[in-house]
């Protein structure tokens, strides 16, 4: 049985393994890109078929894939005027490796 102080997702966790909960992680993970994709041209006021170097249809395909090279979400955040920054951290908190800019384009 939970305890109250633990949310819905905690206890969830609780009854899994942690490759369950790590694979979990990263398949929310991918969905939240992929939502904030789109988020991000709407914010820049453009609809699918104004991006430019992209269809309208492979617009809509980007925006809803789970997974993305690195090179396609560059071109495609470039021809929406952003850049992107990418940063490693390490996972464990007791590990003295600060976190650093991999890739700034």
């Amino acid at each position: 049985m939970s305890k109250p102080s633990e949310t819905a997702i905690e206890a969830m966790e609780a009854m899994m393994t942690p490759e369950a909960v790590q694979r979990a992680r990263i398949k929310s993970e991918q969905e939240i890109l992929a939502i904030k994709l789109g988020q991000l041209r709407e914010k820049r006021g453009l609809k699918q078929n104004e991006i430019s170097n992209f269809s309208q249809t492979s617009v809509s395909r980007l925006e809803k894939r789970r997974d993305i090279k690195i090179s396609t979400l560059v071109e495609y955040l470039n021809s929406l005027g952003m850049g992107l920054e990418i940063k490693t951290y390490p996972k464990d908190k007791n590990v003295k490796i600060k976190e650093e800019v991999l890739l700034k384009i």
